[in-house]
């Protein structure tokens, strides 16, 4: 609901999807566009070996990524990626293994995977310039 909800408010109308809908939890349509499915992925960041895991075989278009931050009071950090992106900067396993289908990222990698693609919310397929904070 937070990803539809940050779309609408850049303008870009959505709507979540009911509970296991196949494929993508949200649906939404950049003005002059056609509709865009989104995936939602949601972890709480940590160090280390933590996951957001997609299928290579699961239909949609952007991929929203939600990393909650633990040490802020509501924090989150929201990237919506375009479908070819993540499939090309996806890590996964040999083709002959079970989880051959299973794309992925480490949680701790997605900033500096997706920085660009942070608050994302007018669905740029280039993303948008990114300013260093200090």
């Amino acid at each position: 609901m937070v990803v539809a909800a940050e779309l609408t408010l850049a303008g870009v109308p959505a709507l979540k999807v009911p509970d296991n809908w196949p494929g993508y939890d949200v649906i939404a349509q950049p003005v002059g566009h056609s509709p865009q499915r989104v995936s939602v992925k949601s972890r709480t960041f940590k160090q280390g070996p933590s996951y957001v895991t997609y299928d290579d075989f699961d239909q949609f278009d952007w991929l929203a990524i939600v990393i909650l931050l633990p040490d802020v009071t509501n924090g989150r950090a929201i990237y919506l990626i375009p479908r070819d992106v993540s499939d090309a900067l996806a890590r996964r396993d040999k083709p002959t293994s079970k989880t051959a289908a299973e794309r992925y990222f480490r949680v701790d990698q997605v900033e500096s995977l997706f920085a660009k693609y942070r608050n994302n919310f007018i669905l740029d397929p280039v993303g948008r310039d990114v300013v260093a904070v200090p």
